[in-house]
């Protein structure tokens, strides 16, 4: 079976081809295009790409498509991408500007050049089924959470995947193969104590980070959009809801306005006026650029803020794992998070640390009593399985939801 995965972006298109003639799955192509202006000339590029690698002959070797879709309305999990999911998700496209819009396209023309594939999405916030409604709710009326407004939590597939291998690389199996079966409907979330407790960092471009106890989300420091949490290359991250009323009538901008700063002029970009890259930001801070250095100082005291709220709410934590683009590659910023809290049991190795990019990697010290590792990330994997399964399932058309 050959699943292919596909990343979109509003000017970008990444894939990766699995083969899943043994149940771990490899990997027979990766490729992906930036700066694409055309995103049916991308697809078609993709396609032509493949068959010119020999990896297919032809579209109809692909049992599916999946995609690492984000949100739409009333509706999660692993799902057959029909107009009535489409639909959903325009819906809800002014909650995720910056996602939904180029997801919702690229799918489409995937549907046009391969009609007889299965299209496939796996959410975001589909591996946060199981956290607590106290965990999910805003303190507004019942009506508001009705129609939407709660914590959704996103970087699903990440995160899932950092629960399952970091409780291998721990030596719990039985945690890492529950955490396979998560999304299976009726899955069960109990397992055999002694509870594992891992706080997942996904740190890049986008950022968040999640409190998994035995493979199971307890929250996510992203809220109902992406733009919360934690602050991100140029989206702003959390920010007190009376700013936008306030800024308007101070500013006399409008409201799609805010909307276009909010997302696009914010976060490390805004703080640091010097770009949306973290090498830029720490190059400049390097240099005494102030303002880049408190954009640093800014994303290690969220990540720290966060990583504190979830090691106190499941009692302590027997993993911090740093994954994405930042946290697998910026010994720097892993340091800065780890500081000066060796009283909780957390303790860095700093020559370990130096040398950790881009691999696994265990970073902590000896006599740490919290395991400190980098772990990259593989989101692609964690969709292909679900579209493996999906497919084996013989769903046609709705979900894997719970």
């Amino acid at each position: 079976m050959k699943i292919l995965v596909a990343n979109l972006g509003s000017t970008s298109l990444k894939w990766r081809l699995f083969d899943f003639s043994d149940e771990a799955g490899r990997i027979l192509h990766r490729g992906g295009y930036e700066r694409v202006s055309d995103h049916s000339k991308a697809v078609e590029d993709c396609i032509n790409e493949l068959t010119r690698a020999g990896v297919i002959s032809s579209v109809k070797d692909l049992a599916g498509v999946g995609f690492k879709t984000i949100l739409a309305k009333d509706i999660t999990g692993c799902v057959l991408l029909d107009e009535k999911v489409l639909n959903a998700m325009e819906a809800v496209n002014y909650v995720a500007p910056a996602h939904n819009p180029p997801y919702i396209k690229g799918v489409r023309i995937f549907a046009e050049r391969v009609p007889d594939v299965p299209l496939i999405g796996l959410f975001e916030d589909a591996f946060y089924q199981w956290v607590p409604e106290v965990a999910r709710r805003y303190a507004v009326p019942e009506e508001w959470y009705s129609a939407g407004i709660r914590r959704h939590g996103f970087h699903g597939a990440s995160h899932k995947f950092i629960a399952e291998r970091s409780a291998e690389l721990l030596g719990r199996n039985d945690v890492a193969e529950r955490a396979k079966t998560l999304y299976v409907k009726g899955a069960s979330t109990k397992i055999n104590k002694p509870d594992l407790r891992v706080i997942s960092c996904h740190l890049g471009g986008s950022s968040s980070i999640s409190g998994i106890v035995n493979g199971v989300a307890i929250g996510n420091s992203l809220g109902m959009s992406p733009q919360s949490g934690l602050p991100h290359n140029n989206r702003v991250g959390d920010l007190d809801a009376f700013a936008i009323p306030y800024i308007i009538r101070s500013m006399g901008i409008s409201l799609d306005e805010v909307e276009r700063i909010l997302c696009k002029e914010s976060g490390l970009k805004g703080v640091s006026g010097v770009s949306n890259d973290i090498r830029d930001i720490l190059k400049a801070a390097d240099e005494g650029n102030q303002r880049a250095k408190l954009a640093v100082d800014l994303l290690i005291f969220s990540a720290r803020h966060w990583i504190g709220a979830f090691y106190f709410e499941m009692g302590g934590a027997d993993a911090i794992v740093f994954t994405a683009g930042i946290g697998e590659n910026s010994p720097d910023i892993r340091a800065g998070i780890c500081a000066g809290i060796e009283s909780l049991g957390i303790k860095i190795n700093p020559e370990a640390n130096k040398d950790a990019t881009g691999c696994e990697a265990v970073i902590s010290a000896p006599d740490s009593k919290v395991k400190i590792m980098v772990v990259p990330t593989n989101e692609e994997l964690v969709v292909a399985r679900e579209v493996k399964r999906f497919l084996e399932n013989k769903k046609s058309k709705s979900s894997c939801k719970i």
